[in-house]
């Protein structure tokens, strides 16, 4: 399997609902950086995974629409607690809609699977990974 990985930032403010958070309950900010490793068992008629200047494009045009927002305030994230892992597969599917799209090049409905990883430290991170 190859394995092609990009990487980004973005900034948020979010809290949570529900005692399990503590006082994360809170407005609190978080800043994320982010790794999508899109896969494939074949590479491409270039050689390619996909296009690494269209995945580092596509990367930071999903991350610009979350950048520095509260979330919130949101309406496609009413009710709806923002965790790392929410926001991992929440990444993935809007990059999934990116490649159908044909924005990461025509080689990259070829890939079989995208990982969105989110650290939120060196300590900590949350992925989620599925089919493209």
């Amino acid at each position: 399997m190859y394995t092609l990985t990009v990487r980004d930032h973005f900034m948020i403010a979010h809290s949570f609902r529900g005692e399990a958070f503590g006082p994360a309950q809170r407005l609190h900010g978080a800043t994320y950086v982010v790794d999508a490793a899109f896969r494939r068992p074949e590479l491409d008629d270039d050689g390619l995974v996909v296009d690494i200047a269209l995945a580092g494009q596509q990367l930071a045009a999903v991350l610009e629409a979350l950048n520095y927002r509260n979330l919130d305030d949101l309406p496609e994230f009413e009710g709806q607690n923002t965790t790392t892992e929410f926001l991992a597969r929440e990444i993935h599917s809007r990059l999934v809609q990116a490649i159908h799209a044909g924005d990461l090049g025509p080689g990259a409905p070829g890939c079989s699977s995208l990982e969105v990883t989110l650290r939120e430290s060196h300590i900590a991170w949350a992925s989620f990974e599925g089919p493209v």
